[in-house]
């Protein structure tokens, strides 16, 4: 059955190196993806840069690493007989569970077999005669594909700051997002830390229990909910798994992939006692459920303040000293419009002994010494620094590699002022390339096993219809594209989001054009939009059979 499938799109079937579908990257979506392409009868070559499977749970090691989407949540659905066999220990699963989970899943359907792992795809370029995608590795292999899949992640590409001197520090450093495999143990030692994200909230209370000195050095404080993560109860799971299927499918139906109790109400149309007792409420169950409170937090100005005023008191009653609670206080940007933050005693953390905060907005790090690093004129030393300062997101793990369509595009040039996709699947230009869960769909918005299944499943649906209809190419209309392009950026200003310097908005990449990279209309919403256009023949997408263009005009 393979080599019928195969001969149905590739043109060189003879040689070892033609294969339906290369997928690059083997976390989550690789994973799912290769499973599917298996069932449709594909042959598939997965190329993973690290040693084993895993993708951001494979790297992202650092102390404190835990998901932010409750673990009954963060799953798998497409086999209920690994959703029902598989048992998480805790509400909010730490990286070493999930890793785990990973591990399992590829052991369970024997997909490493098909991955090549220590392996990075530096090229891929589309040849227009055969219609075929050219991919080269960084150990030398060549292969030809029909069919190119980026499942490279939208928070795999870390970004580390030009910091004048970074290589004359004596000590150890440290990458949130590329963390040793082996332990790490700051006992009595002198740790510095730069960066308040959802990484270094995360690592800076593990941090501060070992460390002799902690010093923090933030430049933007975030919003940050404490999660009340506890160990998963038999009651609760048997709450789950007993009407699994129910409940995931009002998840798809939902705004950003997850359960979270929303509350119909705008926060202005209760009483001042009653909106605060409703705060306290989801500050107590602890966790994301807090910006589902009242309907309205993320569209409306004066009900956002009434959530961020909220957050800001409770920082103030928990950190002790007053200039500090002061400096942890966001003020400058409406709450939820940078990634809202869960943790586990992060604002408690600063009434250690151990434990210094330093504001950097105003005095920026000047240099990294030899000794510890300058800033506003002032010298610390240290054995070792943490740099918690993010990534690249969205863009620059498929920009990484050097990705050109027809004519000799390159994917970098395209998207020089910003990514271009039609739903965030596909590129005008590069035909037979999908990307998974890319600029321009729900992704980092919402509950990322949600958006990678419903990714992977219209992709793989696809490519059944094109064998079905004994077509070899599919490529977005540049219409169409442009369409959504305005869309995604007409639904995203009607929000408070473009308010914040987020990297939602490219912020922390210096040069990087600012705009609204994931779609914020909601999963149900674009689920529902993905499975139109595929019911009506792919609409906006050409469709090409081996000698003649067919068109599916975007009427």
């Amino acid at each position: 059955m393979s080599s019928q499938v195969s001969s149905s799109f590739n043109r060189d079937q003879s040689s070892p190196s033609a294969v339906d579908v290369v997928v690059v990257g083997a976390g989550f979506s690789g994973l799912y993806l290769l499973h599917k392409l298996r069932a449709l009868g594909m042959r598939t070559r997965v190329f993973e840069g690290a040693s084993d499977v895993g993708g951001t749970w494979y790297w992202n090691r650092y102390p404190g690493a835990r998901c932010d989407v409750e673990s009954m949540q963060y799953s798998y659905s497409f086999s209920d007989d690994l959703q029902q066999e598989w048992r998480w220990s805790e509400r909010f699963s730490a990286q070493p569970e999930i890793l785990r989970y990973a591990e399992h899943v590829a052991d369970r359907f024997d997909l490493r077999r098909d991955i090549q792992f220590d392996t990075l795809v530096t090229t891929a370029h589309f040849d227009e005669e055969s219609r075929c995608w050219n991919i080269e590795t960084n150990r030398g292999d060549r292969v030809s594909a029909s069919f190119l899949i980026m499942a490279t992640g939208c928070l795999s590409s870390t970004r580390l700051p030009d910091f004048k001197g970074l290589e004359k520090f004596s000590g150890k450093t440290y990458h949130t997002g590329n963390w040793p495999h082996e332990e790490v143990d700051f006992s009595g030692q002198r740790v510095g830390v730069i960066g308040t994200g959802s990484s270094a909230i995360q690592a800076i209370p593990v941090i501060a229990e070992q460390a002799a000195q902690l010093t923090v050095f933030q430049r933007t404080p975030n919003y940050s909910i404490p999660s009340r993560n506890d160990a998963m109860t038999p009651d609760y799971e048997l709450q789950w798994k007993s009407d699994y299927a129910a409940l995931r499918a009002e998840a798809r139906k939902s705004r950003n992939g997850v359960l979270t109790n929303p509350n119909d109400v705008s926060a202005l149309a209760v009483p001042d006692a009653e909106r605060q007792r409703v705060y306290e409420a989801r500050w107590e169950v602890g966790g994301t459920y807090f910006m589902s409170a009242f309907n309205d937090l993320a569209t409306n100005q004066q009900s956002n303040d009434t959530a961020a005023a909220f957050v800001r008191d409770k920082i103030r009653s928990i950190v002790r000293d007053p200039e500090v609670a002061e400096l942890l206080a966001a003020k400058d940007y409406p709450i939820g419009t940078k990634r809202i933050c869960v943790d586990t005693n992060y604002f408690e953390t600063f009434n250690r002994d151990n434990v210094t905060l330093v504001d950097v907005r105003d005095a920026p790090i000047e240099e990294i010494t030899e000794t510890g690093l300058v800033t506003g004129g002032r010298s610390f030393a240290f054995d070792a620094i943490v740099f918690a300062t993010g990534f690249d997101a969205m863009t620059g793990a498929l920009l990484k590699v050097d990705i050109q369509g027809r004519g000799g595009l390159a994917l970098a040039e395209k998207w020089h002022a910003g990514p271009r996709t039609y739903l965030g699947l596909m590129s005008e230009g590069f035909p037979n390339m999908f990307m998974i869960t890319g600029p321009g769909s729900p992704s980092v918005l919402s509950n990322m096993m949600v958006s990678i299944q419903q990714h992977v499943d219209w992709v793989v649906d696809g490519l059944a219809y094109l064998r079905a209809g004994n077509l070899d190419t599919i490529e977005p209309m540049r219409e169409a594209e442009d369409n959504w392009v305005e869309h995604v950026n007409d639904v995203a200003h009607q929000t408070l989001f473009p308010q914040a310097n987020s990297w939602y908005m490219g912020a922390n990449i210096p040069g990087k054009p600012r705009l609204f990279m994931p779609y914020i209309g909601g999963v149900g919403t674009y689920r529902e939009t993905c499975d139109e256009i595929a019911a009506n023949g792919y609409k906006g997408f050409y469709l090409e059979a081996a000698k003649q263009r067919e068109v599916t005009a975007a009427e």
